[in-house]
């Protein structure tokens, strides 16, 4: 029996493959040993260790180095960020409610440690795109507000206008956190220019280990209740024995990441030529927010009469890995709450596919993919082949 090619990984906004750099990192430092609150050459050569990645984590963000606390992935910073609990200046500051956006990721959508009744959605336009006069308008009045918009969305690409929502968040005197989990290493990162009070990170999204994330603020003086509390670990704002060779490898990931962040002519280069090949082949294909500002890694499409779930089998047993949209749904291929947001309808909605490329995605990935689609389309819906969007 002939072997099965090898496999094919498309799917980095779920999860990137680990850097081998990262790796070799993290297999060093767990064969030492050492708490870091511990004062001894083995606690100090663990601290030492931390807050070197800090400064890598701090300077992927344009941040300074004590803004940066670390976390057990993107979920827990989100609800770390997500609370009505700050502190300005020192003396706690109350919060009123949450204006989030209607695309967010679910653990921003889950709306974090506000109530329901504290929560408002920002709607989008067709493309994905926040719509800014509508949370100018929302942003009246004399609430105290928390302000939580995705710097780019995990299942389109799409980034948003982060610049204008911060210096609208400002006049209005609120409070702003960009959830920035899909962003690092795709695109630059600076928590001034956005005007964000937090910054939240995932680092298995760009090659860095998982169940690592951290929370980076633009002010110590403004940062948000600690989520887990009993210990002074993180400068108290983050209680718990730190996972030391987590953090190391989420630093390592930190400085690759942060110079392709400025380089990603070549991803576009094969987004773009694998969405022109798609529309070829199919040319009743739907490719979603592409006249919006997407993410260089990120193509989001459906083609009519083809259920997602069908094709990503198909795929699979292909050796291709792709998705349906988000990754956090149990492994079920739903309606993407991104897409109705959007606007699209249910029945194309359910067709969505998201292929997204990395950092170690070659254009042989793509041609391999592109190979297997015709037959894919012909299996699942011949029609589309000559049927114009």
């Amino acid at each position: 029996m002939a072997s099965r090619r090898p496999h094919v990984y498309l799917d980095h906004n779920a999860g990137a493959p680990m850097r081998p750099q990262v790796r070799e990192c993290m297999v060093e430092v767990m064969q030492d040993a050492g708490n870091a609150s511990s004062v001894h050459g083995a606690g100090r050569r663990a601290r030492g260790r931390i807050e070197s990645a800090r400064e890598a984590v701090a300077n992927l963000c344009s941040a300074k180095t004590r803004a940066v606390t670390f976390t057990s992935g993107g979920t827990e910073a989100n609800m770390t960020a997500l609370t009505p609990k700050w502190q300005d200046q020192g003396a706690p500051v109350y919060l009123d409610r949450l204006l989030r956006g209607a695309t967010e990721h679910p653990s921003v959508a889950s709306g974090g440690r506000f109530s329901a009744s504290g929560q408002v959605v920002v709607p989008v336009d067709e493309q994905g795109v926040i719509r800014l006069d509508v949370l100018e308008e929302m942003l009246a009045g004399d609430d105290l507000t928390l302000v939580s918009i995705m710097a780019a969305n995990n299942e389109t690409g799409v980034i948003q206008p982060l610049a204008e929502i911060g210096r609208l968040v400002q006049a209005a005197n609120a409070f702003f956190h960009v959830d920035a989990v899909q962003a690092a290493g795709r695109m630059p990162i600076d928590i001034d220019a956005w005007h964000a009070d937090a910054v939240t990170l995932s680092a298995h999204k760009f090659g860095g280990p998982q169940g690592m994330g951290a929370v980076v603020v633009r002010s110590t003086a403004r940062v948000p209740a600690p989520l887990l509390t009993g210990g002074g670990q993180e400068n108290w704002r983050r209680a718990g024995t730190e996972n030391v060779p987590g953090i190391c490898g989420f630093g390592v990931a930190a400085e690759l990441a942060a110079d392709e962040a400025m380089s990603t002519e070549r991803m576009a280069a094969m987004r773009d030529s694998l969405e022109a090949s798609v529309r070829h082949i199919c040319p009743s294909v739907t490719v979603f927010s592409d006249d919006a500002p997407r993410l260089a890694n990120t193509s989001c499409f459906a083609v009519d009469g083809i259920p997602a779930e069908t094709a990503l089998i198909a795929f699979d047993l292909e050796n291709l890995f792709l998705s349906s949209g988000s990754a956090c749904s149990s492994g079920k291929v739903s309606v993407s709450h991104v897409l109705t947001a959007m606007g699209v309808e249910e029945d194309l909605a359910r067709c969505a596919l998201r292929v997204s490329l990395g950092w170690n995605t070659a254009e042989e990935d793509v041609s391999r993919f592109l190979e297997v689609w015709p037959s894919i389309v012909d299996r699942l819906n011949p029609a589309a082949r000559n049927r114009a969007a």
